[in-house]
């Protein structure tokens, strides 16, 4: 099945010279959603990974049916003030300001194979973040996966110590 034909670019969005690429056509089809998950389940399942950590929002949505097809816990990884029990945070730069994630303090431990999954990887900040919090917990990252990869953006670089999977790949803005 090809992913990409359930992707729809949406120009000027959030901003003008912005060209979104819209994951929700994907997630309207049954069937191009469960193979989502099942390309994922496929690519990491021999990195045996016990922890499925992804962030708000869009992460959520493929990490955790991941999660329950490898058998894994569920990370959710969060803004500041939206977990209810002790936090990690990890605070870190943007392009034109800052931003911070949390997870629950007792989420990862030393035992810990962690999968990270998100939606998109453009700069990779905040799959960076996510790296740190489950580093700073003694985790062992196992891997990176994501839906949609904006090459172009250089994220990957970033990630160069990590098995990084992509599942769609655009090259450029086109």
């Amino acid at each position: 099945m090809e992913l990409k034909q359930y992707i729809r670019s949406i120009p000027d969005f959030p901003k003008p010279g912005i060209l979104f690429r819209d994951i929700t056509p994907l997630l309207a089809s049954p069937q191009a959603f469960s193979h989502t998950i099942s390309q994922f389940a496929e690519r990491f399942q021999n990195a045996k990974p016990n922890v499925i950590m992804a962030a708000e929002s869009r992460g959520f949505i493929f990490g955790a049916p991941l999660a329950l097809e490898l058998g894994a816990s569920f990370v959710p990884v969060r803004k500041p003030g939206k977990l209810p029990h002790q936090t990690h945070r990890f605070d870190y730069d943007l392009e034109y300001g800052s931003d911070a994630l949390e997870m629950h303090i007792d989420a990862v431990d030393e035992t810990s194979r962690v999968l990270l999954i998100d939606d998109l990887l453009a700069t990779g900040g905040t799959i960076q973040a996510c790296l740190k919090l489950a580093e700073h917990s003694r985790g062992t990252v196992v891997g990176c996966g994501f839906l949609v990869e904006l090459s172009f953006l250089n994220g990957r670089e970033k990630l160069k110590d990590y098995n990084v999977q992509s599942l769609i790949r655009y090259d450029g803005e086109t």
